[in-house]
């Protein structure tokens, strides 16, 4: 990874970089400032390091919502470097029962879907979370301790199978669940616990990172930020409706990038083919946009890893330039314009595929 450092003094951020990468120093320099005086944080990290600023820094902890899924995917493939779960395996015994019982009835055959599917969006599984009734529902019961089986309940009344398994890629906060529901039944862990210890988090510098409710808030962390959705505080809900899987991580934007960079640089696997397979393409329709908990994006003819998630949270890896970055806001409304900036803070352009 080349080296980049962004540190914060009274007066102002000072940087050192690289002597091959100073061309892109001045505009990261400019949008980094710009984007904390808008609440925004950016971290663009090197060797662990990353710019600090003032309203929302990237020491202030947020929910990331979706972009725990590339940690969560990071995890099953871990236990299958490990050979403790079969990618290609049915996912039907390894669920919970009372859940794989609620697919069936709901006309999915978990004897077809493979775990390899669910992570890759491509199982077919209705996504409770995209549809218009969800946001309502929640709303409507702010403090209610929503569970996974609720959750997946509440795809199955709603929708039918998306595609026939294995056929195309259907984004599914749905599908991460189940997935989280199999790591806890493999590793006999709650799920944070077992994210934790199977990327061996604490091994990596984080200081704000924990998994709401299954966790207690490190003593390193500072007080979450509050995020909104226009005139809505969302950080008021409670973190079950966005828990399981789909999401559930809180994390600084340090660690984000940090953690991005740790993954995509091997540091979490203990072979180098495990990142090999997480980055797998299949052949359903959409696969070329999609691996194994992340998305891809080709720029000159090379492949840059990214995320979201749907509070206002990005992590993008830059492989040829060797660049993690990670970006909160502290309202949705702000979500391309961060977009926007972190795709130039790791060279991608417009009209990037």
């Amino acid at each position: 990874m080349h080296h980049y450092r962004y540190a914060s003094n009274g007066a102002g951020t000072q940087r050192t970089v690289s002597p091959e990468r100073s061309a892109i120093r001045p505009q990261t320099h400019r949008l980094v400032r710009h984007w904390q005086e808008q609440g925004t944080a950016l971290a663009l990290v090197g060797q662990g390091k990353a710019s600090t600023g003032a309203t929302l820094d990237v020491d202030t902890p947020v929910r990331v919502a979706s972009n725990t899924k590339t940690f969560v995917a990071a995890t099953v493939l871990r236990l299958w470097g490990d050979k403790r779960i079969d990618l290609d395996a049915a996912i039907g015994p390894l669920l919970t029962p009372a859940i794989d019982q609620l697919l069936r009835d709901g006309g999915y055959d978990t004897n077809r879907i493979t775990v390899r599917q669910l992570l890759s969006h491509s199982a077919g599984i209705y996504d409770h979370a995209a549809d218009d009734r969800y946001l309502g529902l929640v709303l409507s019961q702010p403090e209610r301790r929503w569970t996974r089986e609720d959750l997946v309940r509440l795809a199955v009344n709603w929708g039918r199978p998306s595609s026939a398994t294995g056929t195309a890629f259907h984004y599914s906060d749905t599908g991460y669940i189940l997935i989280g529901d199999i790591i806890e039944r493999i590793t006999g862990q709650p799920l944070g616990k077992a994210v934790r210890a199977q990327l061996q988090l604490d091994r990596h510098g984080l200081r704000s990172t924990w998994w709401e409710i299954m966790e207690d808030q490190p003593s390193t962390a500072t007080t979450r930020a509050r995020q909104f959705v226009g005139e809505l505080e969302a950080s008021k809900l409670d973190a079950s409706i966005d828990l399981y899987g789909g999401g559930g991580l809180v994390m600084s934007t340090r660690d984000l990038a940090t953690l991005t960079a740790a993954l995509f640089e091997g540091k979490l696997f203990k072979h180098p083919e495990t990142l090999k397979e997480m980055l797998w393409r299949g052949t359903h329709q959409g696969a070329e946009n999609y691996r194994l908990g992340v998305f891809v994006k080709t720029v000159d003819g090379q492949d840059c890893y990214w995320h979201s998630g749907y509070w206002g949270t990005v992590a993008y890896y830059a492989p040829a330039k060797g660049i993690a970055v990670a970006g909160a806001s502290n309202n949705q409304d702000a979500y391309r314009r961060l977009v926007k900036m972190a795709e130039q803070a790791v060279g991608i352009s417009a009209g990037a595929k």
